[in-house]
């Protein structure tokens, strides 16, 4: 089973929707950890949810996370959110939405903000409150 990979650093990747079939494969390619952006039943009653990916997750012996959140309610507070997440998470770390996009995003917002360090995503939160 192939998936559209897209890796950021070789800590962080993103990937459009994935199942709970997936996490062996996922697993195999290294991966550590595996977070969910996207809302259950964002996309239908159809779109796997986040306990089946994140059961299927563990079974593989890697550590998943939830911030699911749609794209208009990217902010500051909730980049900071995934930058504790991330520098939390055993690496490499796959993340993941509909199509990626909102997940690369919202890791891109988090550097640029100054709240992961790029090299090796450990948590700065230079402009924190």
């Amino acid at each position: 089973m192939a998936l559209d990979i897209t890796q950021h650093s070789p800590l962080l990747s993103t990937a459009p929707q994935v199942c709970a079939d997936d996490m062996t494969y996922v697993a195999q390619l290294g991966f550590k950890s595996v977070m969910n952006n996207r809302p259950d039943f964002e996309g239908g009653l159809d779109q796997p949810t986040a306990d089946a990916v994140n059961t299927a997750a563990q079974a593989q012996g890697m550590r998943f996370y939830h911030l699911p959140f749609s794209g208009g309610d990217l902010s500051p507070a909730l980049a900071q959110e995934f930058a504790r997440m991330i520098a939390d998470a055993p690496k490499p770390i796959l993340v993941y939405c509909r199509t990626g996009t909102r997940s690369t995003m919202i890791f891109r917002m988090a550097i640029e903000l100054g709240y992961l360090n790029p090299t090796d995503l450990s948590l700065v939160l230079a402009n924190s409150d």
